[in-house]
């Protein structure tokens, strides 16, 4: 029962057991996890990367080159007639330099992963990220979303949701995805002086009240779909975060790039969700963050995602109820609410499991097989995309599906066969490391009698390898 139970622990709430990890979860799986609930350690593949407003000022800058090319190619075609219009203007330096240094992170991010001893800290780190989704299709949000995860989600995994909340939510990632960082108070002093500019220029474009952002906090992030709200809360929450943007070149801000412009904020008091908030400014909004962070419906709705990404597609009702009651009774504090999953008996059942999604697929067979440098993490994000989860790409604010129907399709099943040769043909090993020696530190109990003896007759170490990563017991989270 204790290899079983240490197996369930780097599996089912971990990323995958790495060589020798099983043998070091021991007889304490629960104590192995509930340690990585603490403060979160300092990441020293982090040092140095950009931080958000870095990158800001990178986008910045790049979007005056090409504005400044497209201006200078018009200019030039038409002082040179229509033969100079086949001319295509150079690529800009700082969009190449911008690339590299988006892959760069994306690379460490991915060994962070592979290489960590506290997989259950990053398997809640990922949780998180996709819980809060933004996804890299819209231009913008492509430099934003490792640096969000790294920024907010990351040092508030294991905190208080009300401060993981806050610190998504002001996040230029967030801002800029869900277009609040433009949105302006038909009230404010801003929107009254675009006013008067638009008298006397009529045709001048005028920014107005944005939903998207108040709207996907309420339905996505906290309270749930049929918690109750009304479009008239959503409007008036998104009154109250106007002025929430991000910093202008040179201009003052949160380190991050947070700015609160109170000339687009629109004044006066907001009812929301059956409450009253008369705060002014910056605070208005705050409020409404920390009330929806404890709110019952937020500790229902967050509690059933918790409990079936980590222990079936159909979590036990009674399980949930009780990590609700937690977050209720201690105001959202997320290692307390993870204690009370991880101290029940129904999140250690037997039949309880979980179907790999592409992430999980890739980085268990990763660490499986310790592929760890540069080249095995870079094509393990190509193939993740292959197999229908591109990195930091879900294309919706819902983020990606976490049940089996969602990933268990016959053509995704085909396509890990295939990429499971590819991770095999990769490995360099001596002959100790035998497909079956791999298979039993990486599933433990899980494996099961037939593939073990399909193991054992491979062969050579990369056809076992293929076996052992194709098989339908790796494609699960037991």
């Amino acid at each position: 029962m204790a290899t079983g139970q240490a197996a369930a622990a780097a599996n089912r709430f971990g990323l995958g057991a790495r060589a020798g990890e099983l043998a070091r979860i021991g007889q304490d799986p629960r104590g192995w996890l509930q340690a990585q609930l603490g403060a979160p350690p300092r990441i020293a593949a982090f040092d140095g990367l950009p931080g958000s407003r870095d990158y800001l000022t990178l986008y910045i800058q790049v979007q005056q080159q090409r504005r400044a090319a497209r201006e200078r190619m018009a200019a030039e075609g038409g002082a040179s007639g229509a033969g100079a219009s086949n001319d295509r203007p150079k690529r800009v330096g700082g969009r190449n330099e911008l690339r590299k240094a988006l892959l760069n992170e994306l690379v460490l991010r991915q060994g962070v992963a592979v290489a960590s001893s506290d997989s259950f800290r990053e398997r809640l780190v990922r949780f998180w990220s996709n819980h809060f989704a933004i996804s890299v299709d819209k231009r913008i949000a492509s430099l934003f979303a490792a640096p969000m995860e790294r920024e907010a989600i990351r040092p508030n995994a294991t905190g208080r949701f009300g401060d993981l909340l806050l610190a998504v939510e002001r996040h230029p990632g967030m801002l800029l995805y869900l277009d609040n960082a433009r949105s302006v108070g038909a009230g404010s002093r801003q929107a009254q002086r675009a006013a008067q500019r638009t008298q006397a220029r009529p045709n001048a474009r005028r920014r107005g009240l944005n939903e998207n952002l108040a709207r996907e906090i309420m339905e996505l992030h906290t309270l749930g779909v049929n918690a109750g709200y009304t479009q008239a809360d959503v409007i008036e929450f998104a009154k109250a975060i106007t002025g929430w943007s991000v910093a202008r070149p040179h201009e003052a801000g949160g380190g991050n790039g947070f700015v609160f412009h109170a000339q687009a904020h629109e004044p006066g008091d907001r009812r929301v969700f059956g409450n009253f908030y008369r705060q002014a400014g910056e605070q208005q909004g705050i409020a409404i963050l920390h009330a929806l962070a404890v709110h019952p419906a937020t500790a229902q709705h967050v509690s059933l995602k918790l409990a079936r990404h980590f222990v079936a597609d159909q979590p036990p009702p009674a399980l949930v109820e009780r990590m609700a009651r937690t977050w209720v009774d201690t105001g959202g504090d997320l290692a307390r609410v993870c204690n009370t999953m991880l101290g029940d008996e129904l999140a250690w059942d037997e039949g309880c499991r979980k179907f790999k999604n592409p992430d999980d697929f890739c980085l268990s067979a990763l660490r499986a097989c310790r592929l760890d440098d540069k080249a095995d993490l870079a094509m393990a994000m190509q193939m993740q995309g292959q197999l229908g989860q591109p990195v930091f790409q879900p294309r919706s604010p819902a983020g990606f599906g976490d049940v089996a129907a969602d990933w268990g399709g016959p053509d995704a099943l085909f396509k890990r066969v295939q990429a499971a040769q590819r991770l095999a043909d990769r490995m360099q090993v001596g002959p100790e490391a035998t497909p079956l020696a791999l298979g039993q530190a990486a599933l433990g109990p899980a494996l099961d009698m037939q593939t073990a003896t399909a193991l054992r007759r491979a062969e050579s170490v990369q056809q076992g390898v293929a076996l052992l990563l194709g098989s339908p017991a790796f494609q699960w989270r037991t």
